[in-house]
Protein backbone atom coordinates (compact mmCIF):
# COMPACT_ATOMS: atom_id res chain seq x y z
CA UNK A 1 0.00 0.00 0.00
CA UNK A 2 1.22 3.50 -0.70
CA UNK A 3 1.40 6.34 1.77
CA UNK A 4 -1.79 7.72 0.25
CA UNK A 5 -3.77 5.06 2.09
CA UNK A 6 -7.17 3.57 1.43
CA UNK A 7 -8.60 6.80 0.00
CA UNK A 8 -6.41 6.40 -3.06
CA UNK A 9 -7.09 4.58 -6.32
CA UNK A 10 -6.19 1.07 -7.36
CA UNK A 11 -4.12 1.44 -10.52
CA UNK A 12 -2.98 -1.33 -12.86
CA UNK A 13 -0.20 -0.83 -15.42
CA UNK A 14 -0.48 -3.28 -18.32
CA UNK A 15 2.77 -3.73 -20.21
CA UNK A 16 4.74 -2.87 -17.07
CA UNK A 17 7.98 -4.41 -18.34
CA UNK A 18 8.15 -2.23 -21.48
CA UNK A 19 9.77 1.20 -21.89
CA UNK A 20 6.50 3.11 -21.51
CA UNK A 21 5.12 0.87 -18.79
CA UNK A 22 8.20 1.40 -16.64
CA UNK A 23 7.95 5.13 -17.29
CA UNK A 24 4.31 5.09 -16.20
CA UNK A 25 5.28 3.53 -12.88
CA UNK A 26 8.04 6.07 -12.42
CA UNK A 27 5.76 9.02 -13.15
CA UNK A 28 3.00 7.76 -10.86
CA UNK A 29 5.52 7.78 -8.02
CA UNK A 30 7.15 11.10 -8.98
CA UNK A 31 3.84 12.94 -9.11
CA UNK A 32 2.53 11.41 -5.88
CA UNK A 33 -0.52 10.07 -7.69
CA UNK A 34 -3.25 9.15 -5.14
CA UNK A 35 -2.74 5.39 -5.11
CA UNK A 36 -3.94 2.82 -2.59
CA UNK A 37 -2.51 -0.05 -4.63
CA UNK A 38 -0.48 -0.36 -7.83
CA UNK A 39 -0.38 -3.59 -9.83
CA UNK A 40 2.19 -4.37 -12.51
CA UNK A 41 0.72 -6.56 -15.25
CA UNK A 42 2.14 -8.12 -18.40
CA UNK A 43 1.86 -11.26 -20.50
CA UNK A 44 2.38 -14.73 -19.05
CA UNK A 45 6.00 -14.81 -20.27
CA UNK A 46 6.85 -11.87 -18.00
CA UNK A 47 5.26 -13.47 -14.93
CA UNK A 48 7.50 -13.04 -11.90
CA UNK A 49 9.70 -10.36 -13.44
CA UNK A 50 10.36 -7.37 -11.21
CA UNK A 51 9.86 -3.64 -11.89
CA UNK A 52 10.58 -0.60 -9.76
CA UNK A 53 7.98 1.64 -8.18
CA UNK A 54 9.76 4.32 -6.19
CA UNK A 55 11.83 2.53 -3.55
CA UNK A 56 9.71 -0.60 -3.88
CA UNK A 57 9.97 -3.57 -6.21
CA UNK A 58 6.80 -4.97 -7.76
CA UNK A 59 6.47 -8.52 -9.02
CA UNK A 60 4.81 -8.63 -12.40
CA UNK A 61 1.49 -10.46 -12.45
CA UNK A 62 -0.35 -12.02 -15.37
CA UNK A 63 -2.89 -9.92 -17.24
CA UNK A 64 -4.91 -13.07 -17.91
CA UNK A 65 -5.73 -13.63 -14.25
CA UNK A 66 -6.29 -10.13 -12.87
CA UNK A 67 -9.74 -9.14 -11.57
CA UNK A 68 -10.34 -5.62 -12.89
CA UNK A 69 -13.67 -5.28 -11.08
CA UNK A 70 -11.64 -4.20 -8.05
CA UNK A 71 -9.36 -1.84 -10.03
CA UNK A 72 -10.16 1.83 -10.65
CA UNK A 73 -7.77 2.80 -13.46
CA UNK A 74 -5.83 0.74 -15.99
CA UNK A 75 -2.91 2.36 -17.79
CA UNK A 76 -2.64 0.22 -20.94
CA UNK A 77 0.70 0.09 -22.74
CA UNK A 78 0.86 -3.34 -24.30
CA UNK A 79 0.23 -2.65 -27.99
CA UNK A 80 -2.82 -2.51 -30.23
CA UNK A 81 -3.54 -6.23 -30.42
CA UNK A 82 -3.63 -6.59 -26.63
CA UNK A 83 -5.66 -3.41 -26.23
CA UNK A 84 -8.19 -4.45 -28.85
CA UNK A 85 -8.85 -7.68 -26.97
CA UNK A 86 -8.56 -6.48 -23.40
CA UNK A 87 -9.59 -2.82 -23.13
CA UNK A 88 -13.34 -3.40 -23.75
CA UNK A 89 -13.29 -6.34 -21.32
CA UNK A 90 -11.55 -4.27 -18.67
CA UNK A 91 -13.86 -1.30 -19.24
CA UNK A 92 -16.89 -3.56 -18.91
CA UNK A 93 -15.73 -4.46 -15.40
CA UNK A 94 -16.01 -0.81 -14.38
CA UNK A 95 -12.32 -0.01 -14.66
CA UNK A 96 -11.32 3.07 -16.66
CA UNK A 97 -8.74 2.26 -19.34
CA UNK A 98 -6.29 4.91 -20.54
CA UNK A 99 -4.80 3.34 -23.64
CA UNK A 100 -1.43 4.24 -25.12
CA UNK A 101 -1.79 2.19 -28.31
CA UNK A 102 -3.24 3.30 -31.64
CA UNK A 103 -6.15 0.86 -31.32
CA UNK A 104 -8.87 3.24 -30.08
CA UNK A 105 -7.63 6.68 -31.19
CA UNK A 106 -9.83 6.87 -34.27
CA UNK A 107 -12.96 5.30 -32.76
CA UNK A 108 -15.73 7.90 -32.57
CA UNK A 109 -16.88 6.43 -29.26
CA UNK A 110 -13.50 7.07 -27.60
CA UNK A 111 -12.09 10.52 -26.72
CA UNK A 112 -8.51 11.24 -27.78
CA UNK A 113 -7.06 13.49 -25.10
CA UNK A 114 -4.10 15.75 -24.40
CA UNK A 115 -5.07 17.47 -21.13
CA UNK A 116 -3.49 20.84 -21.98
CA UNK A 117 -5.56 20.91 -25.18
CA UNK A 118 -8.95 19.22 -24.77
CA UNK A 119 -9.49 18.09 -21.17
CA UNK A 120 -12.97 19.63 -21.45
CA UNK A 121 -14.21 16.53 -23.32
CA UNK A 122 -13.67 14.32 -20.27
CA UNK A 123 -16.69 15.49 -18.26
CA UNK A 124 -19.23 14.67 -20.98
CA UNK A 125 -17.59 11.32 -21.67
CA UNK A 126 -17.43 10.20 -18.05
CA UNK A 127 -21.09 11.12 -17.59
CA UNK A 128 -22.21 8.83 -20.43
CA UNK A 129 -23.85 5.60 -19.39
CA UNK A 130 -23.00 3.87 -22.67
CA UNK A 131 -19.28 4.68 -22.57
CA UNK A 132 -16.68 2.00 -23.32
CA UNK A 133 -14.63 3.22 -20.32
CA UNK A 134 -11.69 3.77 -22.67
CA UNK A 135 -9.76 7.01 -23.21
CA UNK A 136 -7.03 7.13 -25.85
CA UNK A 137 -3.57 8.64 -25.72
CA UNK A 138 -2.39 10.18 -29.02
CA UNK A 139 0.68 9.26 -31.00
CA UNK A 140 3.86 10.57 -29.36
CA UNK A 141 4.66 12.96 -32.21
CA UNK A 142 1.12 14.37 -32.14
CA UNK A 143 1.04 14.95 -28.39
CA UNK A 144 3.88 17.46 -28.28
CA UNK A 145 2.73 19.16 -31.47
CA UNK A 146 -0.80 19.94 -30.28
CA UNK A 147 0.47 21.23 -26.93
CA UNK A 148 2.42 23.83 -28.90
CA UNK A 149 -0.33 24.54 -31.44
CA UNK A 150 -3.29 24.95 -29.07
CA UNK A 151 -2.44 28.41 -27.59
CA UNK A 152 -1.44 29.72 -31.01
CA UNK A 153 -4.68 28.44 -32.52
CA UNK A 154 -6.66 30.20 -29.78
CA UNK A 155 -4.93 33.46 -30.66
CA UNK A 156 -4.88 33.53 -34.47
CA UNK A 157 -6.70 30.41 -35.80
CA UNK A 158 -4.43 27.92 -37.55
CA UNK A 159 -5.34 26.99 -41.09
CA UNK A 160 -2.39 24.83 -42.19
CA UNK A 161 0.57 23.03 -40.62
CA UNK A 162 3.64 21.55 -42.29
CA UNK A 163 5.73 19.44 -39.91
CA UNK A 164 8.89 17.39 -40.31
CA UNK A 165 9.69 15.08 -37.41
CA UNK A 166 13.04 13.81 -36.14
CA UNK A 167 11.94 10.85 -34.05
CA UNK A 168 14.13 8.93 -31.61
CA UNK A 169 14.56 5.18 -31.72
CA UNK A 170 12.79 4.73 -28.38
CA UNK A 171 9.60 5.38 -30.32
CA UNK A 172 10.18 1.91 -31.79
CA UNK A 173 10.53 0.34 -28.33
CA UNK A 174 13.35 -1.59 -26.70
CA UNK A 175 14.27 -3.25 -29.99
CA UNK A 176 14.84 0.13 -31.61
CA UNK A 177 17.09 1.35 -28.82
CA UNK A 178 19.05 -1.89 -28.80
CA UNK A 179 19.54 -1.75 -32.56
CA UNK A 180 21.03 1.74 -32.45
CA UNK A 181 23.32 0.71 -29.59
CA UNK A 182 24.38 -2.50 -31.33
CA UNK A 183 25.00 -0.88 -34.71
CA UNK A 184 26.99 2.01 -33.21
CA UNK A 185 29.27 -0.41 -31.36
CA UNK A 186 29.66 -2.53 -34.49
CA UNK A 187 30.68 0.45 -36.62
CA UNK A 188 33.27 1.60 -34.07
CA UNK A 189 34.76 -1.90 -33.92
CA UNK A 190 34.67 -2.34 -37.73
CA UNK A 191 32.21 -5.23 -37.52
CA UNK A 192 29.32 -6.05 -39.84
CA UNK A 193 26.16 -4.02 -39.23
CA UNK A 194 22.84 -5.86 -39.38
CA UNK A 195 19.36 -4.33 -39.71
CA UNK A 196 16.60 -6.09 -37.80
CA UNK A 197 14.18 -3.52 -36.40
CA UNK A 198 14.62 -0.79 -39.01
CA UNK A 199 14.53 -1.01 -42.79
CA UNK A 200 17.98 0.56 -43.15
CA UNK A 201 20.94 1.20 -40.89
CA UNK A 202 19.98 3.71 -38.19
CA UNK A 203 23.42 4.37 -36.68
CA UNK A 204 24.86 7.59 -38.17
CA UNK A 205 21.93 7.72 -40.58
CA UNK A 206 18.34 9.00 -40.89
CA UNK A 207 15.41 6.99 -42.25
CA UNK A 208 12.43 8.84 -43.84
CA UNK A 209 10.06 6.00 -43.03
CA UNK A 210 8.06 5.32 -39.84
CA UNK A 211 5.24 2.74 -39.86
CA UNK A 212 3.76 1.24 -43.02
CA UNK A 213 3.25 3.00 -46.36
CA UNK A 214 -0.27 3.90 -47.39
CA UNK A 215 -1.80 4.13 -50.87
CA UNK A 216 -1.20 7.88 -51.18
CA UNK A 217 2.53 7.54 -50.48
CA UNK A 218 2.39 8.85 -46.92
CA UNK A 219 3.27 6.55 -44.04
CA UNK A 220 0.79 5.66 -41.35
CA UNK A 221 2.78 7.72 -38.82
CA UNK A 222 2.26 10.78 -41.03
CA UNK A 223 -1.42 9.94 -41.43
CA UNK A 224 -1.76 9.61 -37.64
CA UNK A 225 -0.45 13.12 -37.06
CA UNK A 226 -2.96 14.54 -39.52
CA UNK A 227 -6.02 12.69 -38.24
CA UNK A 228 -5.17 13.04 -34.55
CA UNK A 229 -4.49 16.78 -34.75
CA UNK A 230 -7.91 17.24 -36.33
CA UNK A 231 -9.65 15.13 -33.66
CA UNK A 232 -7.89 16.75 -30.71
CA UNK A 233 -7.60 20.36 -31.83
CA UNK A 234 -9.73 21.30 -34.85
CA UNK A 235 -11.04 19.25 -37.80
CA UNK A 236 -10.60 22.26 -40.10
CA UNK A 237 -6.81 22.38 -39.74
CA UNK A 238 -4.92 21.10 -42.78
CA UNK A 239 -1.73 19.23 -41.90
CA UNK A 240 0.98 17.45 -43.83
CA UNK A 241 3.85 15.60 -42.19
CA UNK A 242 7.14 13.94 -43.08
CA UNK A 243 8.22 11.57 -40.31
CA UNK A 244 11.88 10.62 -40.00
CA UNK A 245 13.69 8.23 -37.65
CA UNK A 246 17.00 9.61 -36.38
CA UNK A 247 19.88 8.09 -34.35
CA UNK A 248 18.80 9.60 -31.03
CA UNK A 249 17.81 7.38 -28.09
CA UNK A 250 15.12 9.54 -26.43
CA UNK A 251 13.06 12.63 -27.38
CA UNK A 252 11.34 13.55 -30.61
CA UNK A 253 12.04 16.84 -32.40
CA UNK A 254 9.83 18.63 -34.92
CA UNK A 255 10.37 21.48 -37.37
CA UNK A 256 6.96 23.13 -37.61
CA UNK A 257 5.62 25.65 -40.11
CA UNK A 258 2.20 27.14 -39.32
CA UNK A 259 -0.16 29.33 -41.37
CA UNK A 260 -2.84 31.38 -39.61
CA UNK A 261 -6.10 33.03 -40.62
CA UNK A 262 -5.18 36.12 -38.59
CA UNK A 263 -1.96 38.07 -38.05
CA UNK A 264 0.44 36.95 -35.31
CA UNK A 265 4.03 38.03 -34.78
CA UNK A 266 6.94 35.93 -33.52
CA UNK A 267 7.11 38.06 -30.37
CA UNK A 268 3.41 37.54 -29.71
CA UNK A 269 3.77 33.80 -30.21
CA UNK A 270 6.76 33.73 -27.87
CA UNK A 271 4.84 35.53 -25.14
CA UNK A 272 1.77 33.32 -25.58
CA UNK A 273 3.77 30.11 -25.43
CA UNK A 274 5.72 31.23 -22.37
CA UNK A 275 2.46 31.42 -20.40
CA UNK A 276 0.95 28.20 -21.82
CA UNK A 277 0.54 24.97 -19.82
CA UNK A 278 3.06 22.24 -20.52
CA UNK A 279 5.32 24.51 -22.60
CA UNK A 280 8.79 25.90 -21.92
CA UNK A 281 10.28 28.42 -24.35
CA UNK A 282 14.07 28.29 -24.80
CA UNK A 283 14.60 30.78 -27.59
CA UNK A 284 17.73 32.89 -27.61
CA UNK A 285 19.03 33.80 -31.03
CA UNK A 286 22.59 32.82 -30.21
CA UNK A 287 24.81 29.74 -30.14
CA UNK A 288 23.18 27.15 -27.90
CA UNK A 289 20.07 29.25 -27.29
CA UNK A 290 17.71 26.41 -28.21
CA UNK A 291 16.72 22.98 -26.93
CA UNK A 292 17.97 19.63 -28.23
CA UNK A 293 16.70 16.06 -27.67
CA UNK A 294 19.48 15.34 -25.19
CA UNK A 295 18.37 18.17 -22.91
CA UNK A 296 14.67 17.31 -23.15
CA UNK A 297 15.14 13.65 -22.17
CA UNK A 298 13.69 12.94 -18.74
CA UNK A 299 11.75 16.22 -18.68
CA UNK A 300 7.97 16.73 -18.70
CA UNK A 301 7.75 19.89 -20.79
CA UNK A 302 7.25 20.44 -24.49
CA UNK A 303 10.12 22.75 -25.39
CA UNK A 304 9.83 25.42 -28.09
CA UNK A 305 12.77 27.17 -29.76
CA UNK A 306 13.62 29.07 -32.96
CA UNK A 307 10.30 30.95 -33.15
CA UNK A 308 10.36 33.17 -36.24
CA UNK A 309 8.17 34.74 -38.87
CA UNK A 310 7.71 32.90 -42.15
CA UNK A 311 7.60 35.68 -44.73
CA UNK A 312 6.67 33.31 -47.59
CA UNK A 313 3.01 33.33 -46.52
CA UNK A 314 0.71 36.09 -45.30
CA UNK A 315 0.42 34.96 -41.67
CA UNK A 316 3.10 32.40 -40.99
CA UNK A 317 5.39 31.22 -38.21
CA UNK A 318 8.09 28.58 -37.95
CA UNK A 319 9.42 26.97 -34.77
CA UNK A 320 11.35 24.02 -33.35
CA UNK A 321 9.60 21.67 -30.90
CA UNK A 322 11.23 18.98 -28.71
CA UNK A 323 9.81 16.63 -26.07
CA UNK A 324 10.61 13.35 -24.35
CA UNK A 325 8.47 10.88 -26.31
CA UNK A 326 8.37 8.33 -23.50
CA UNK A 327 7.00 10.94 -21.10
CA UNK A 328 4.75 13.58 -22.71
CA UNK A 329 4.40 11.44 -25.80
CA UNK A 330 3.15 8.47 -23.81
CA UNK A 331 3.42 7.78 -20.07
CA UNK A 332 3.11 11.32 -18.70
CA UNK A 333 0.12 12.16 -20.88
CA UNK A 334 -1.68 9.00 -19.71
CA UNK A 335 -1.09 9.89 -16.06
CA UNK A 336 -2.15 13.50 -16.71
CA UNK A 337 -5.44 12.23 -18.17
CA UNK A 338 -6.05 10.25 -15.00
CA UNK A 339 -5.16 13.30 -12.89
CA UNK A 340 -7.53 15.49 -14.89
CA UNK A 341 -10.37 13.04 -14.28
CA UNK A 342 -9.64 12.81 -10.55
CA UNK A 343 -9.17 16.57 -10.11
CA UNK A 344 -12.55 17.15 -11.77
CA UNK A 345 -14.10 14.57 -9.42
CA UNK A 346 -15.26 12.49 -12.38
CA UNK A 347 -14.13 9.21 -10.81
CA UNK A 348 -14.29 7.93 -7.25
CA UNK A 349 -12.31 5.02 -5.80
CA UNK A 350 -14.22 1.77 -5.56
CA UNK A 351 -15.14 0.60 -2.10
CA UNK A 352 -12.47 -1.61 -0.54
Amino acid sequence: MSSKGAEGFRVAVVGATGNVGREMLSILEERAFPISEVIALASQRSLGHEVSFGDRVLKVQSLDHHDFSKTDICLMSAGSAVSKEWSPRIGAQGCLVIDNSSCWRYDERVPLVVPEVNAHVLADYMARRDKLNIIANPNCSTAQLVVALKPLHDKAKITRVVVSTYQSVSGAGKDGMEELDRQTKALYSLQEVANKKFTKRIAFNVIPHIDVFMEDGFTKEEWKMNVETKKILDPKIKLTATCVRVPVFISHSEAVNVEFANPITADEARDILRSSPGVLVIDKQEDGGYITPHEAAGEDATYISRIRTDSTVENGLAFWCVSDNLRKGAALNAVQIAEAIINRKLLKPKAA
